[in-house]
């Protein structure tokens, strides 16, 4: 067997028992010798997992170190998942949708999944930046190859913004709400931003990257002080620290089970959801659009995500592109 495939086995069968697992049991279990299993523990320990020995009981996993690793995230998705069947994951990357975009643009398998522990040049919407530190957030990249036409594209970013506020309600528990467009917000305050890229011909879409990034652990401190809008971790809004081992694997899972329906059944299910989770539904909002702004209730979003304006002569407005405050 490959070494990862082997170090991954041994993991699960120590994540699975339930207690002490004997060296005699996983050497059978994994086809070698009982020091060959020694071997693979003495590995895991210095990698950082915690792994207990006590003579005539066999060995017991009680802790592991918070770190995204390829195998152990493709160990942790439903077999056979688009989203994920290639990970890619970095210790530094200027932006994981840079990374992403080259290797979709070299022809990368659709659902190749880029991550980095940090980013020096992570950016969000507007060209505005992404305070990346490391080890304590999640930042990744997804790229898709989805038939569609080019206008219709932009519907993956709100199937990604429902993906994600799925992951945090069931890791958290919190009840996250989504601002228009891209931002994931716990009382006010934001916790993850999307940011969608395209390569495209005129009738087709070539590939769109999906990027993703959610704070996670982030402690008050690590905060720019200029920033445009308050944020917050999730660390910060429940008082412990979140997994992101977990988490991503979680999110991935619910990547793939939402683009799998979208390409079903098309827009309508993300879109009744998204709407569901949406902060500003039927409110009053502001959208400002450069120098001009407009006002008036926030009436949902168009078949291609564009959101619809209420104006006070009746008519409804498509706005594409604009900063939204809930009035």
């Amino acid at each position: 067997m490959p070494p990862r495939f082997v170090q991954n086995e041994l993991l699960r069968l120590l994540e699975t028992a339930d207690g002490f697992v004997s060296g005699e049991q996983l050497s059978r279990s994994m086809g070698m010798s009982r020091t060959a299993v020694w071997k693979r523990i003495a590995t895991l320990r210095a990698a950082g997992y915690g792994i207990e020995a006590i003579p005539s009981q066999g060995y017991r996993l009680v802790s592991q170190p918070d770190l995204l690793t390829a195998d152990q995230i493709v160990a942790g998705l439903p077999l056979g998942s688009r989203v994920g069947q290639r990970i890619v994951c970095l210790e530094e990357a200027g932006s994981t949708n840079v990374e992403a975009f080259r290797l979709a643009e070299a022809g990368a398998l659709e659902g190749t999944v880029v991550l980095a522990e940090r980013q020096t040049a992570g950016k969000g919407r507007l060209g505005r930046q992404w305070a990346s530190p490391g080890g304590v957030n999640l930042y990744l990249s997804v790229i898709l190859r989805p038939p569609l036409p080019p206008y219709d594209a932009p519907q993956l970013t709100f199937l990604s913004a429902v993906a994600v506020a799925r992951t945090i309600e069931v890791q958290t528990g919190l009840k996250p709400a989504i601002k228009w467009p891209n931002d994931l917000l716990v009382d006010g305050c934001k916790v993850a931003g999307l940011l969608n890229e395209m390569s495209a011909e005129t009738d087709r879409v070539g590939f769109v990257v999906l990027g993703i990034g959610a704070n996670l652990n982030m402690t008050a401190d690590q905060f720019p002080v200029d920033l445009r809008y308050p944020a917050t971790s999730l660390a910060l809004a429940t008082g412990r620290m979140v997994p992101r081992m977990p988490f991503v694997t979680r999110l991935l899972t619910e990547l793939n089970e939402e683009y799998s329906r979208f390409l079903s059944v098309g827009f309508g299910p993300v879109r009744a959801e998204w709407a569901q989770r949406c902060n500003a539904f039927g409110r009053q909002v502001s959208v400002a659009m450069g120098a001009q702004t407009l006002q008036g209730p926030f009436a949902g979003i168009d078949h291609d995500g564009a959101l619809l304006l209420l104006l006070p002569d009746g008519r409804l407005e498509r706005v594409m592109s604009g900063d939204v405050t809930v009035v």
